[in-house]
């Protein structure tokens, strides 16, 4: 299956503090970060380890350490910047690329206005974060644009999702993990997650 449905009992907790419109930005962008966490616990599970010796104050201990090219985690702006420190603070050697897109008035395309990547991104797992995947139409854009660029391990993590979105990401790219706190019920008229927690990006920088 390519979507994982993360249900531990903290990361729904967290969430429900995320739901609510009196939660302070403080405690969301907080928060964000903490799911985000225990998020890529998860989405970081089966990662590749090669085994070592290191010695400890009363012997020689055998180690495992991850093997090969480390992590890229790739925020889409904006509100997936509120998402990087999460996975830093578990693996602070990743590298961090940003892609920036706007949806065309007209088209309802998303449009690329951004991006700056690794030089040696192909050659690393990438992990696009975003914390909504509502239409999925940035998200796959996004995949699309990495796939471009080489890249063949590419994961997704959202905290929330909208089953649209969830379909739009299994049709365009069936290769691609993704992981997620909750699927929602629906959009709305306005491509807003049902009942979603609002605008993620507005709620993390204070700017509504």
């Amino acid at each position: 299956m390519s979507l994982h449905v993360l249900d531990h009992p903290l990361l729904q907790h967290k969430l429900s503090l995320m739901r609510d419109k009196e939660t302070s930005v403080k405690t969301f962008r907080e928060v964000v970060t903490e799911m985000t966490t225990l998020m890529c616990y998860e989405a970081t599970r089966d990662l590749a380890l090669e085994s070592g010796e290191v010695e400890t104050p009363v012997g020689i201990a055998k180690t495992s350490r991850l093997a090969g090219k480390k992590l890229a985690v790739v925020p889409i702006l904006r509100a997936g910047l509120g998402m990087v420190d999460g996975v830093l603070s578990l693996i602070p050697s990743a590298k961090v690329g940003h892609v920036g897109l706007y949806r065309d008035p007209e088209s309802l395309e998303p449009v690329e206005y951004y991006c700056k990547l690794p030089k040696d991104i192909a050659n690393r797992k990438v992990i696009v974060l975003d914390p909504m995947l509502a239409t999925g139409g940035s998200a796959s854009a996004t995949i699309d644009l990495l796939k471009g660029y080489g890249c063949q391990q590419i994961r997704l993590m959202c905290i929330l999702a909208a089953p649209e979105g969830v379909e739009r990401i299994q049709t365009d790219h069936p290769d691609v993990e993704i992981y997620v706190a909750t699927v929602d019920e629906k959009l709305n008229d306005h491509g807003y997650i049902v009942p979603g927690l609002g605008d993620a990006g507005d709620r993390i920088f204070g700017t509504k």
